[in-house]
Protein backbone atom coordinates (compact mmCIF):
# COMPACT_ATOMS: atom_id res chain seq x y z
CA UNK A 1 0.00 0.00 0.00
CA UNK A 2 1.21 3.88 -0.82
CA UNK A 3 1.92 6.20 1.69
CA UNK A 4 -0.65 8.10 0.68
CA UNK A 5 -3.53 5.22 0.74
CA UNK A 6 -2.22 4.96 4.02
CA UNK A 7 -2.45 8.64 4.91
CA UNK A 8 -5.86 8.79 3.83
CA UNK A 9 -7.19 6.17 5.70
CA UNK A 10 -5.86 7.36 9.12
CA UNK A 11 -7.20 10.92 8.57
CA UNK A 12 -11.15 9.28 7.59
CA UNK A 13 -10.80 6.66 10.50
CA UNK A 14 -9.60 10.06 13.10
CA UNK A 15 -11.94 12.18 10.99
CA UNK A 16 -14.65 9.83 12.20
CA UNK A 17 -13.66 9.55 15.79
CA UNK A 18 -13.49 13.28 16.10
CA UNK A 19 -17.05 13.48 14.05
CA UNK A 20 -18.27 11.60 17.16
CA UNK A 21 -16.09 12.81 20.21
CA UNK A 22 -17.87 16.56 18.80
CA UNK A 23 -21.59 14.87 18.47
CA UNK A 24 -21.16 13.04 21.85
CA UNK A 25 -19.48 17.06 23.50
CA UNK A 26 -21.78 19.14 21.95
CA UNK A 27 -25.21 17.58 21.87
CA UNK A 28 -26.85 21.43 20.08
CA UNK A 29 -24.41 19.56 17.09
CA UNK A 30 -25.42 16.37 17.45
CA UNK A 31 -26.46 14.10 14.48
CA UNK A 32 -26.84 10.31 15.09
CA UNK A 33 -23.87 8.01 15.68
CA UNK A 34 -23.98 7.73 11.90
CA UNK A 35 -24.35 11.06 10.78
CA UNK A 36 -21.28 12.12 13.16
CA UNK A 37 -19.00 9.39 11.83
CA UNK A 38 -19.84 10.19 7.83
CA UNK A 39 -19.15 13.70 8.65
CA UNK A 40 -16.36 13.32 10.61
CA UNK A 41 -15.00 11.02 8.15
CA UNK A 42 -15.75 13.56 5.42
CA UNK A 43 -14.28 16.10 7.14
CA UNK A 44 -11.05 13.96 7.73
CA UNK A 45 -10.03 12.89 4.57
CA UNK A 46 -10.89 16.41 3.20
CA UNK A 47 -9.21 18.54 6.03
CA UNK A 48 -6.13 15.98 6.16
CA UNK A 49 -6.03 16.11 2.32
CA UNK A 50 -5.95 20.06 2.83
CA UNK A 51 -3.36 20.28 5.23
CA UNK A 52 -0.79 17.86 3.91
CA UNK A 53 -1.32 20.84 0.70
CA UNK A 54 -0.32 23.63 3.45
CA UNK A 55 2.12 21.65 5.63
CA UNK A 56 4.58 19.90 3.70
CA UNK A 57 5.96 17.48 6.47
CA UNK A 58 2.46 15.50 6.94
CA UNK A 59 2.67 14.92 3.17
CA UNK A 60 4.67 12.12 3.80
CA UNK A 61 4.31 9.96 0.72
CA UNK A 62 6.75 7.42 1.64
CA UNK A 63 6.18 3.72 2.05
CA UNK A 64 6.90 3.68 5.39
CA UNK A 65 5.75 7.28 7.01
CA UNK A 66 7.12 8.31 10.33
CA UNK A 67 5.57 8.41 13.47
CA UNK A 68 5.92 12.50 13.41
CA UNK A 69 3.52 12.17 10.41
CA UNK A 70 1.15 9.63 11.61
CA UNK A 71 0.62 12.06 14.59
CA UNK A 72 0.28 14.96 11.99
CA UNK A 73 -2.42 12.91 10.33
CA UNK A 74 -4.35 11.50 13.43
CA UNK A 75 -4.90 15.29 14.70
CA UNK A 76 -5.23 16.78 11.87
CA UNK A 77 -7.79 14.36 10.70
CA UNK A 78 -9.59 14.38 13.70
CA UNK A 79 -9.57 18.28 14.46
CA UNK A 80 -10.95 18.60 10.82
CA UNK A 81 -13.64 16.18 11.33
CA UNK A 82 -15.12 17.38 15.06
CA UNK A 83 -14.94 20.91 13.01
CA UNK A 84 -17.07 19.67 9.90
CA UNK A 85 -19.34 17.82 11.83
CA UNK A 86 -19.93 20.33 13.85
CA UNK A 87 -20.59 22.82 11.42
CA UNK A 88 -23.36 20.64 9.61
CA UNK A 89 -25.02 19.85 12.78
CA UNK A 90 -25.10 23.70 13.71
CA UNK A 91 -26.92 23.94 10.21
CA UNK A 92 -29.17 21.42 10.56
CA UNK A 93 -30.47 22.79 13.94
CA UNK A 94 -30.54 26.14 12.38
CA UNK A 95 -32.90 25.02 9.73
CA UNK A 96 -35.02 23.02 12.32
Amino acid sequence: MSGMLINLIIQIVSGAIGGNVAGSAAKNVDLGMLGNTIAGAIGGGAGGQLLGMLIPLLANSASTPDIGSIVGQIAGGGVAGAVLTAIVGAIKNRMA
